[in-house]
């Protein structure tokens, strides 16, 4: 059967006291939307359906990047979670297969649980997903009789023994596109709030002889985002799963609750990650490799057997191959690095290639930025560059070649060649002595 997602971003998260949307605010440096995308995209949905609002230009940019066949509509007015996904009507017009509803601001949905709902729809006509509470506290409760669905009750309007039930409503529903649409068009907005509720389905489903159904699911999984408190604690939350994740991998972490990753790290097997870690998004490190502390990685790859820090940080485009050794306050972007390379101390390399087994000394840095274009330096195998090395962008140093300390380096080197490019040295016969001299009098006299 196929799958239709229908996903609804379209609140201004008022809570959230921001200009931006509230499904584009980030967990582990990815939109809250993307998170539900991406559990969504296990399903291999046909169709992936962004019911946007407030901000709809940016929610469209944020899904469209991250999907780009996703289709985005409008809700124009804000009549509550039926409405909602009734716009996405017309875009499902003729698709034969199932819908499942997932909310842009409802980030932890797992794969498991989208499945298990995807396989109750080959028995139920409507399947709704709950949890377990907790503290039920204002959540709508469902009412069953044994498998079957009979209602969802709203607290407000919940008898005494129907809030007792701890068993609540996540809010999202899988149906047949034409029944779920079917239903939507009989939902009333006759309630305090005047919206047309998504919920009312199961209710209007029973009363036309339908089969609904609970999916039940951890209740951490159902956490929604309204306001900054809850978006650090899904954060919080976020990093947890992730360092367990991570160690039962067999990654190790001297202090997990001191690294932090992003929403699509990836880490080998053997890696070794000491404290006070970041990464940022698109790091890939391979299994046996070490990230010493408080370096910062983003957008790069880490080869096996690479060591990276302490106090490093590799940007965008940095390609470490194995064995490269990267030190303290170096810093990477936009360079590829071939196997047992070292840049080990105070360096930085931007807009380069360098070559196997060279050496770069202490302080070196590739002078890439003329203000206005960035230019390539190459750097050959088996190079040695010396300390405090000015490499001058577009040059080259060929294999086996070497830089003198203290060198401006603005034209080629050949290989095998050692370039000197600094004034020469001359020394002033007592000088120094007079000089001071003459400076500690001139304080004498100020007083």
């Amino acid at each position: 059967m196929s799958t239709a997602l229908v996903i609804l971003a379209a609140g201004k998260g008022t809570r959230m006291k921001s200009d931006l949307p509230k499904v584009l605010h980030e967990i582990a440096h990815a939109p809250l939307l993307i998170h539900a995308m991406k559990s969504g995209m296990a399903l291999a949905p046909e169709k992936v359906i962004v019911v946007a609002g407030h901000g709809a230009d940016l929610v469209t940019q944020a899904a469209q990047e991250y999907a780009p066949d996703a289709e985005i509509v409008l809700q124009e007015e804000q009549l509550g979670t039926g409405h909602a996904v009734l716009q996405a009507a017309p875009a499902l017009e003729g698709f034969e297969g199932d819908v499942i509803v997932l909310y842009g601001d409802t980030p932890f949905i797992s794969h498991d649980t989208l499945e298990r709902m995807a396989a109750a729809r080959a028995k139920h006509d409507v399947v709704v997903l709950g949890f377990e509470a907790a503290d039920p506290a204002r959540y709508g409760r469902l009412v069953v009789e044994g498998e079957r669905l009979d209602r969802i009750v709203e607290f407000k309007d919940a008898s005494a023994a129907e809030r007792a039930i701890t068993l609540c409503n996540s809010g999202l529903v899988a149906a047949d596109a034409k029944t779920l649409f079917a239903l939507l068009e009989e939902v009333g907005n006759e309630n305090a709030s005047g919206e047309y509720y998504l919920t009312d389905i199961p209710g209007i489903a029973n009363a036309k002889g339908l089969s609904c159904t609970v999916v039940t699911c951890d209740e951490s999984e159902t956490l929604g985002i309204n306001s900054r408190a809850e978006l650090a604690q899904a954060e919080a939350a976020f990093q947890a799963r992730m360092r367990a994740e991570m160690l039962d991998l067999g990654v190790t972490m001297q202090a997990p609750e001191t690294v932090i990753f992003a929403h699509d790290t990836i880490v080998g097997r053997d890696t070794v990650i000491e404290p006070h870690v970041v990464f940022g998004p698109e790091v890939t490190v391979e299994s046996g490799a070490q990230i010493r502390a408080f370096s910062h990685l983003e957008g790069c790859h880490v080869s096996r057997g690479a060591v990276v820090g302490p106090y490093a940080r590799l940007r965008p485009g940095a390609e470490l191959a194995e064995d490269v050794r990267i030190g303290n306050f170096v810093e990477v972007k936009n360079a590829v690095l071939d196997a047992g390379a070292k840049v080990n101390h105070l360096s930085y390399i931007g807009d380069a290639h360098v070559g196997e087994a060279t050496n770069i000394g202490a302080g070196t840095i590739t002078c890439n930025y003329d203000g206005v274009f960035k230019h390539h330096t190459e750097i050959g195998a088996r190079a040695f560059i010396g300390s405090n090395t000015m490499l001058v962008a577009p040059v080259s140093i060929g294999d086996e070649a070497m830089t003198a300390s203290g060198s401006v380096i603005t034209r080629d080197v050949p290989a095998g060649d050692l370039a000197l490019a600094r004034g020469k040295q001359e020394n002033k016969a007592g000088l120094a002595k007079k000089l001071f001299e003459k400076l500690k009098a001139q304080k004498a006299k100020r007083g």
